[in-house]
């Protein structure tokens, strides 16, 4: 299988194919993430595409699930994503979804009928990096796209049968920002209704223009005490059932994972039982993170 330059995929794709359909990001350029600063952007050839999944057929006896790299394969056309998915189908005709992450500059480039061909064809649970349901933060992230297009494009998708999972960082409005970002990120929850929300903890990447910031005091960091908070008031602020909330990340020091909203109580207690647990002068503290934002702390 061909990997050009760094791979990610969401922890819970963990069971699945990686495919290569693209190398880098279509954007790049969010204030806090440097993932692919040094990868251009490319688009890989049918051929190797083809050649990859013969391979897979070989290596594999049934695959069920395909999630195409890199940073947003959604950014391929529909016609593209149409061929890739048709051969998927012919090769590994077992495959029940084609997953991949998306932008929402993705989904507006293709018509309401595409969107449908493309479901048909198993495309299918975008993982679509919002990130904040607060404009004046989605901006500062620059993030290329508002909150009223997040809230058209992704009810396109649900109109179409496309089903989604949101990606929220708390952290990511800041200390002056933290409780309007929990708010304002519940309540756009509360109306796409997505199927999955997969919540991380600011990590800014060194050399982002938010470690400059950071630096210079433009950006004032939350206290590991205030992002529990925060994850505590955007989890009270959501209405939703059956949605599968996923607080597993490695940056989040305190894990909760459940359904909503039979679980939703439980994964608030859990939280804050969690920050009673924590040594005061860390929950104070801004905790130096490593890879993917993860921290190690002590508890009382």
């Amino acid at each position: 299988m061909k990997y050009t330059g760094p791979v990610y995929r969401p922890p819970f794709e963990a069971n699945s194919l990686l495919l290569q359909v693209t190398v880098g990001c279509s954007h790049n350029n969010c204030s806090f993430c440097t993932m692919y600063k040094d990868v251009t952007f490319q688009v890989e050839t049918m051929e190797q595409i083809e050649k990859d999944l013969l391979e897979a057929r070989k290596a594999y006896s049934k695959v069920k699930r395909i999630f195409l790299v890199n940073a947003d394969a959604f950014v391929l056309s529909a016609d593209k994503l149409k061929a890739i998915a048709k051969r998927i189908n012919d090769i590994l005709p077992e495959v029940e979804t084609i997953a991949m992450y998306a932008s929402v500059n993705n989904i507006k480039g293709k018509t309401d009928e595409e969107l449908k061909e493309l479901r048909a064809l198993k495309i299918n649970e975008l993982n679509i990096g919002i990130e904040s349901g607060l404009p004046e933060v989605i901006n500062h992230l620059n993030k290329g796209f508002t909150v009223d297009e997040t809230k058209t494009q992704l009810k396109r998708l649900t109109k179409a049968g496309i089903d989604f999972s949101i990606n929220i960082i708390i952290g990511a409005g800041g200390k002056d920002r933290s409780s309007k970002h929990a708010a304002a990120s519940s309540l756009l929850l509360n109306e796409v209704k997505p199927k999955l929300i997969f919540i991380a903890t600011l990590h800014i990447d060194p050399g982002s223009k938010l470690e400059a910031e950071l630096n210079n005091g433009a950006f004032k960091e939350n206290t590991l005490r205030q992002n529990i908070e925060e994850e505590i008031e955007l989890i009270q602020g959501l209405e939703l059932e059956d949605t599968i909330l996923f607080g597993l990340h490695t940056s989040n020091v305190i894990p909760v994972y459940g359904v909503l909203s039979q679980d939703k109580e439980e994964m608030i207690n859990i939280l804050k039982n969690g920050l009673k647990s924590i040594k005061q002068e860390h929950l104070d503290s801004h905790i130096e993170r490593g890879i993917e934002g993860a921290i190690s702390i002590s508890r009382n």
